[in-house]
């Protein structure tokens, strides 16, 4: 981190392991030999690598003041342990074990088309600090690299933020129907509407109610959720919609206000007082489900709720 390396340089540096030679050096960063060769020239200068064995070592471009450590660990006797080497090499593993930081520090400053032509081959931790990448190019990329998975298509799902490189990950079926994709999709803000629709059209009354009220969503999808929430209601079956009420225990009734209630939660006992309460706050509950909750022991053990449910518009008035 001392040397003043440039966007080249250090992607260079990145890519050394000590048993990848010039030619394979060339293909995997797309330099040319002769361009590769003076900066790795300048990286043995800066002490930043070891020359091979038998070369010449060059003398140090600028001299440093003082003791150099890595000056010193590489006239260390052959026999050093290998972990030892050079400091360089923790900075890469930590660089490694984090694919953010590594996009941040070393990949980003490479040009957006070099980025994208080496998304489509890169192997890890590249292939993961590419998922990081703002441009829809180097994550179509990305998603067309055979060795990448749910993962990555995880990893693009949280942190992608640009509307446009979400459709190669929309056209990936096998990605899409993974529950950890579909809800970094639902919290992420850049997530387009139509995708949105997609994800939410398929869950049940019960999961639109959750999705719209889930404090880690965007409000784009709480907003999603609950318009197709009445949207799916006014369709839906008479069991479901039953089930979305007593799962709720009724909280659901607010965002349905003006639909229609079904008389099939009469074959159902109430499950707790909230609903019940829930149920007689609600204008649109049918006379026959109010006349049933009259009759039920829970209610007929509170006088509070016998009260409530009296006071309902739709209550069955009492013979004078």
């Amino acid at each position: 981190m001392a040397l003043q390396l440039g966007p080249e340089e250090g992607f260079v540096l990145s890519r050394i392991d000590g048993s990848t030679d010039l030619d394979q050096l060339a293909l995997v960063t797309g330099l040319s030999a002769v361009r590769l060769q003076t900066i790795l020239d300048r990286l043995v200068r800066e002490g930043a690598v070891e020359a091979p064995r038998g070369a010449p070592r060059a003398a140090p471009s600028t001299p440093s003041p003082g003791p150099d450590p890595l000056a010193a660990l590489l006239d260390a006797p052959p026999d050093s342990p290998p972990e030892e080497e050079t400091p360089e090499h923790e900075e890469a593993d930590s660089a490694a074990a984090s694919p953010r930081l590594l996009f941040e520090t070393q990949l980003h400053r490479l040009p957006e088309d070099t980025r994208a032509g080496l998304a489509g081959t890169a192997v890890e931790p590249e292939l993961s600090a590419f998922c990081f990448d703002p441009v829809p190019q180097v994550i179509a990329r990305v998603l067309s690299n055979p060795r990448c998975g749910l993962g990555h298509a995880r990893l693009i799902a949280a942190h992608h933020r640009n509307a446009a490189g979400f459709e190669p990950l929309a056209s990936r079926a096998e990605l899409l129907h993974d529950g950890e994709v579909q809800r970094f999709l639902l919290r992420n803000p850049q997530t387009p509407a139509h995708l949105l629709r997609a994800l939410l059209l398929k869950r049940r009354l019960s999961d639109l109610y959750r999705a719209g009220h889930d404090r880690e969503a965007s409000e784009r999808t709480r907003g999603a959720a609950r318009e197709l929430l009445r949207e799916r209601f006014a369709k839906g079956s008479a069991e479901e919609r039953a089930e979305l009420i007593i799962i709720t225990e009724g909280r659901a009734l607010v965002a349905l206000s003006g639909l229609s209630l079904d008389a099939l939660l009469c074959a159902r006992p109430p499950a707790s007082t909230l609903l019940i309460e829930n149920l007689a706050r609600w204008p649109a509950t049918p006379p026959t489900l109010i006349a049933h909750l009259l009759t039920q022991p829970m209610v007929l053990r509170s006088p509070q709720l016998r009260a409530v449910l009296k006071r309902h518009p739709n209550a069955p008035r009492s013979p004078r």
